[in-house]
């Protein structure tokens, strides 16, 4: 009989877990921007991989009454004089913070490489595979874990590099060249930050080489954008030659150091041979009595990323620390109430409920959710006038969590190896497809709690929009039909913990 106590009460969960405001802000332009602090004491903040931010050492910059200094001025005169349109639109394109642009790009990337990899002409699957990134297939599959580990290794090259910029800055206090010259009208608003290193340079050179490493195929992009980019900052008329091959410096060393920390993290693990992923499932059944099956078609042979839940996190010592209790048995009535509440949502579909699950999808050939929350909070960087260093701290912590968040879930997924409703029900039939890795818990309520935690911490005035919509991204995965409801509560659990871990680590940071 069902126990229709039990699916109101799940009903009644969710209905207060989705009853906020379900739009997403109207798309705000990036353009120049009168940030809202300078943080001159941002040079003395706790980076990520470096100690310091005087770790990275660049020259002292000639003085502004030196001959050097002069004849960069002038090039910056005559460059300017001479500038076309389509140099006019591109200063404007990338504006005054620039990591915004970046972060795009990086986007852009992953929903152009979120492709399942096709099976060959025998029926057999060969995996993306780094030392030939042509393939076929192509490298990278972008898939969710893939794109956080990208963002979060771009953005904290960025933040470090931007520390260690503010550092400079501020030390030096170079004035901006069109402070220097009144031929020269400055692209953007006056913020008042000293040009020296410039931090555009940093973190067109600090991007570039991280995305490159993580999208190979796509150098010569990067390099055409990195180069767009610095040309702009020349011709912006706030820099001249010295500050931005001092901040290409630094972009180049903090990139280095977080391609060091990726090369030895365990990504180049995660995806495991056909033994391995089945030893996994058999361990799961020793000990619990189930174990999920691929229901897609046609089926790979190995789960997505089995071991990916051994990556190196960021702000967490163990993930055992932040592993979930285990679902429930397959007999119990909790298990028993969920496939009711399932079968429910699937006979009474609304187009609400179906709007919702499509909204959150972020599936093949999107920027996955981890990117999804980028997006969100891009527009919010704007709204709230973040500097370029609170900007790049922002997507550092954001990406951080969500990694970790992803890191703690795969752990779960593959240690209890739960199976999904379409595997357990008779004749189930999704409206989300039919993920390749096990249900417990949803890497989508993770990551979206993970996210909506940081951005609460950051934009504070914000905080029920984010958890509002974290919780219905998790809901979405129910009304899909490819999770249990306690995959999403217990997820949603789940990225809350361990955001908690970043948030601690932010508190800590200097920056407030």
């Amino acid at each position: 009989m069902i126990n229709k106590l039990r699916i109101i009460a799940i009903l009644g969960l969710f209905a207060a877990l989705t009853a906020c405001d379900k739009d997403l802000p109207t798309f705000l332009p990036y353009e120049s921007i009168e940030f809202s602090t300078l943080d001159s004491d941002g040079g003395t903040w706790t980076p990520v991989l470096l100690a310091d931010g005087s770790d990275i050492l660049i020259p002292a910059p000639e003085d502004i009454s030196s001959a050097a200094y002069q004849a960069e001025l002038a090039e910056v005169e005559m460059e300017i004089s001479g500038m076309s349109e389509s140099e006019r639109a591109s200063v404007n394109y990338w504006t005054n913070n620039s990591a915004i642009r970046w972060n795009e790009i990086a986007l852009e990337l992953i929903a152009k490489y979120n492709l399942i990899p096709g099976p060959n002409d025998d029926g057999s699957y060969t995996l993306p595979n780094p030392g030939n990134p042509d393939g076929p297939p192509p490298f990278p599959f972008a898939h969710p874990p893939y794109a956080v580990r990208a963002l979060a290794y771009m953005s904290v090259a960025q933040f470090d590099g931007l520390i260690s910029a503010w550092h400079y800055k501020f030390t030096y206090n170079r004035p901006a060249a069109f402070k220097q010259s009144n031929s020269i009208e400055y692209a953007y608003q006056d913020n008042n930050i000293p040009s020296y290193p410039s931090e555009g340079a940093v973190i067109a050179e600090a991007s570039r080489r991280v995305l490159t490493a993580m999208f190979p195929l796509e150098a010569d992009y990067l390099q055409e954008k990195a180069d767009e980019h610095t040309r702009s900052l020349l011709l912006s008329g706030g820099y001249v030659s010295s500050d931005i091959e001092a901040g290409q410096q630094i972009g180049q060393e903090v990139a280095t150091l977080a391609l060091a920390r990726a090369s030895q993290d365990g990504m180049s693990k995660a995806q495991t041979p056909k033994p391995v992923s089945d030893s996994i499932a058999n361990s799961a059944m020793e000990r619990y009595g189930w174990q999920w099956i691929n229901q897609e078609l046609p089926r790979r042979p190995v789960g997505l990323t089995p071991f990916y839940g051994k990556v190196q996190m960021w702000s967490v010592a163990d993930v055992a620390d932040t592993r979930v209790p285990p679902p429930p048995s397959l007999t119990s009535q909790e298990y028993l109430d969920d496939i009711e509440l399932l079968k429910y949502y699937a006979d009474n579909m609304t187009e609400e409920w179906r709007r919702i699950a499509n909204f959150w999808q972020d599936g093949l050939g999107t920027y996955t959710p981890p990117g999804h929350w980028n997006d969100i909070a891009n527009r919010y960087l704007v709204q709230y006038k973040l500097n370029p260093l609170r900007t790049a701290r922002m997507y550092a912590y954001l990406n951080m969590a969500m990694m970790d968040g992803g890191i703690s879930c795969w752990d779960s997924k593959y240690y209890y190896h739960y199976p999904r409703p379409i595997q357990q029900i008779p004749g189930f039939e999704t409206i989300a497809g039919t993920p390749n890795f096990p249900s417990y818990t949803s890497g989508h309520s993770v990551f979206s709690a993970a996210a909506a935690e940081i951005l609460s911490e950051i934009f504070p005035q914000e905080a029920s929009k984010f958890r509002g919509w974290a919780e219905e991204a998790a809901i979405s995965r129910v009304y899909g039909g490819i999770h249990w409801s306690f995959d999403a509560t217990v997820g949603t659990a789940q990225g809350r913990d361990v955001a908690s871990y970043t948030i601690t680590r932010m508190r800590n940071d200097g920056s407030n």
